[in-house]
């Protein structure tokens, strides 16, 4: 074993990124700094401004809290990876830090896919979006959200321990599980957050995301179209940047880790690149705050009473909360 603590099938293997221990405490403070300056100032002025919350509101809040509650953990990370990869503060800590680190990834990417769905709906279904404006339904499917993502966080911070202790004296934290510890704790997890984590969310944003966009574009006069496609971009580029890359490497660790792919070239690249794209993972906190600017722009559905026609005509304004 070397700093990397992996564990591997192949013992011959060796997995090293010593670029880690400086990457991960740059990326996790500017991170730590822009993130919670931005999210703490976003929650508060639409805290602040917003008489009645919109379904877009909702969702956009919650999605700060995930933020604030995500750079919160990061002081720990930075730590950690200062002292190369030794977690210091006990198992407690790092079951809860090590959770609330891995849960914001999907629960950001839920309330991402919420917002994606509202502006779809806001876009191409107008009537039916004022209709919901009325109801608790945004409301209701965000505690659905945090009431699953409890249900599933829970058992993994009372399931035992997520240390690793190696003979060097080292403590890993979530991260380089033992076969034992990964096949019967880790491996479902896997599967559950590759699937309803990711690829349902992100098929969601990929699908919606340009329909609405295309929608957009084809009105013909309105000062907020370009705004309205701006968001939609930056959530797009928030998705490819951050969460894809990811994903991906994880998913290829994922079949490694169940002996589907078995060379050790391939695996220790897999390594460093993993690392990386943890890092780029994290950006997603202080990217968010863009997000809040544009979006919370809320859509308001003008209608044009003057038409009394079998046609109505719904145009898509925004206005500032």
């Amino acid at each position: 074993m070397n700093n990397s603590h992996e564990f591997s099938a192949d013992l011959n293997c060796s997995y090293e990124a010593q670029f880690q221990y400086h990457l991960f405490p740059v990326v996790y403070s500017i991170v730590f700094i822009l993130g919670l300056i931005g999210n703490v100032s976003a929650l508060c002025l639409l805290t602040k401004k917003m008489k009645k919350a919109s379904p877009s509101y909702v969702y956009i809040t919650n999605l700060a809290v995930v933020d604030i509650i995500y750079v919160c953990t990061l002081p720990f990370r930075i730590y950690y990876h200062i002292k190369k990869n030794d977690w210091p503060f006990g198992d407690i800590t790092c079951r809860i830090t090590g959770t609330l680190y891995f849960a914001n990834i999907y629960i950001s990417i839920a309330f991402l896919s919420l917002i994606c769905i509202d502006r779809y709906i806001a876009v191409v279904h107008p009537r039916k979006y004022i209709r919901m404006r009325n109801t608790h339904c945004s409301k209701i499917t965000s505690m659905l959200v945090w009431v699953l993502s409890l249900a599933i966080m829970l058992p993994l911070v009372f399931g035992g321990s997520l240390n690793s202790t190696f003979k060097n004296n080292m403590t890993a934290c979530f991260e380089n599980f033992d076969p034992e510890t990964w096949n019967k704790r880790m491996a479902v997890y896997n599967i559950v957050a590759l699937l309803f984590g990711f690829v349902i969310p992100f098929t969601v944003i990929m699908i919606f995301y340009p329909l609405a966009a295309n929608k957009i574009a084809q009105l013909k006069s309105s000062p907020y179209k370009e705004k309205a496609l701006t968001t939609i971009r930056v959530i797009l580029v928030i998705s490819v940047v951050c969460f894809i890359p990811y994903h991906v490497t994880h998913l290829l660790y994922f079949l490694t880790r169940l002996d589907f792919i078995r060379n050790c070239a391939f695996s220790s690249f897999l390594y460093k690149t993993r690392r990386i794209t943890m890092a780029l993972v994290s950006l997603n906190s202080c990217l968010d705050p863009l997000i809040y600017y544009f979006t919370t722009n809320h859509f308001k559905l003008n209608y044009d009473r003057r038409k009394r026609s079998a046609q109505k005509v719904y145009t898509i304004a925004w206005h500032n909360i």
